[in-house]
């Protein structure tokens, strides 16, 4: 199985860059991972919020062509606890899906259009993260996941 985490614009801060590598790494480890940043036009922040989640909308939609089983990382979403989420992968792994892609919309979130073409929602919190920072903690929580599957000592429940 592939994994593609999905996410618009690229991340800003030099420390999350830093830790989103750290965790790619470890990552790809256990499984096939990509980590696809959908470029926005340079003049979408000037535009309203809701011609912003539009356009992110539409590019959210073309990425997932090749994803089998896509889920929208959103703050609607059941909340799973670290063992949860590895039987979900284990269960999706199982279950032969080819590419399970993950997305992250933009800082307004998403439409109704995509709510609606990916029904599946997990959440990470019921707090609300930047779209930036929740790409760090995913990949933590991603990683976190396989060793739990593969019985490794990194989870201390």
């Amino acid at each position: 199985m592939k994994i593609t985490l999905i996410n618009v614009g690229p991340t800003q801060d030099s420390y999350l860059k830093d830790g989103i590598a750290i965790f790619e790494k470890r990552i790809r480890h256990y499984i096939t991972f990509e980590m696809k940043t959908l470029n926005e036009p340079k003049t979408i922040r000037n535009q309203p919020e809701t011609v912003q989640k539009e356009m992110e909308g539409k590019l959210i939609l073309a990425a997932l062509e090749k994803v089998d089983r896509p889920v929208l990382l959103d703050v609607k979403g059941k909340q799973p606890d670290s063992l949860e989420f590895a039987d979900f992968l284990r269960q999706s792994m199982n279950r032969g899906i080819k590419n399970l892609g993950f997305i992250i919309g933009g800082p307004y979130g998403f439409t109704d259009e995509i709510y609606r073409h990916v029904p599946e929602k997990l959440s990470m919190s019921s707090m609300t993260f930047s779209h930036q920072i929740i790409r760090l903690f995913f990949l933590e929580q991603l990683y976190r996941a396989f060793t739990i599957i593969k019985g490794e000592p990194y989870h201390h429940a």
